[in-house]
């Protein structure tokens, strides 16, 4: 079974497309004030929060994007033999806070076929408070802590995004003993290579 973790902000489609091709169970977890989720209840917005949220998921693998991959950074932290394969792609927060993030930011980024971008802004619209919240959180607190988790995580990074720093990405495969990076040349990855994404996840989770 696979967990799959979306981003802050992400369609329905959007959340499903790391799990496209991947082996075994899949389960696309929708957090609240996105998709059909109910909203987030007041002071949602928290890493601890949202890991505790994924760890109810029996899964053998995870994979988590953007706001996602932190969640998942934090519950690896304090349950270091969780999972036997972990991808983390496009981390936006290690143990340092994130710049200020606004849903301006967020929209300006969308591009594609006009339904799609109408989609993607009115998911945004849901989520004012966890742009309030998100900012000055981290991941860890300490990325040490990651240093008791032996499984296997693949690092997949941008370069060019403002909002996923390649820094964060290079920080991350570092601070797991079995961490490997892979550092895509493009601002939006997810989009220009989604064929090279999918085929390296397919290929990381059968070992």
């Amino acid at each position: 079974m696979t967990l799959v973790a979306h981003g802050l902000g992400a369609t329905p489609g959007e959340a499903r497309i790391p799990a496209s091709g991947l082996p075994g169970t899949r389960v696309v977890v929708t957090l609240p004030s996105h998709g059909d989720a109910p909203d987030a209840p007041p002071g949602y917005w928290d890493y601890g929060r949202i890991a505790a949220d994924l760890g109810t998921v029996p899964a053998d693998h995870a994979v988590g994007v953007s706001l996602g991959a932190g969640a998942l950074v934090r519950l690896m932290s304090l349950e270091p033999d969780r999972f036997q394969r972990v991808a983390l792609l496009l981390p936006a927060v290690l143990d340092q806070p994130r710049q200020p993030i606004t849903l301006q930011q967020l929209s300006d980024l969308t591009t594609g076929p006009p339904i799609y971008v109408a989609e993607r802004r009115a998911a945004l619209k849901r989520l004012e408070a966890a742009a309030e919240q998100l900012p000055g959180q981290v991941a860890v607190p300490d990325a040490s802590a990651l240093a008791a988790v032996s499984t296997p995580v693949l690092v997949i990074g941008a370069v060019g995004d403002p909002l996923h720093p390649e820094d964060v990405a290079k920080a991350t495969a570092a601070a797991f003993p079995d961490g490997e990076l892979w550092l895509i040349d493009s601002p939006s990855p997810m989009v220009t290579h989604r064929a090279e994404i999918r085929h390296r996840l397919v290929s990381f989770f059968a070992g």
